[in-house]
């Protein structure tokens, strides 16, 4: 499976221009490996819980992770 589209909203790209230039290279290695394999062992993909029950999560490493949410 591959994802086809990602948008992304206004929280997502100012918290990432915040983000140190180490940790942007390891969410945009991730998120292209994502887009190939969303099911891949390394993005640990996880569905969240509580406030966020509506949302995904994939790891950038072990201390960053894009959250997301599946549109139709």
């Amino acid at each position: 499976m591959k994802v086809n589209e990602i948008h992304y909203n206004g929280e997502f790209t100012e918290k990432f221009s915040a983000l140190p230039e180490h940790i942007k290279k390891k969410a945009i290695k991730a998120e292209g490996l994502f887009k190939e394999n969303p099911f891949h062992p390394s993005l640990r993909l996880h569905k969240l819980h509580g406030k966020l029950e509506n949302f995904w999560s994939i790891s950038a490493d072990m201390k960053y992770r894009i959250i997301f949410k599946v549109m139709e």
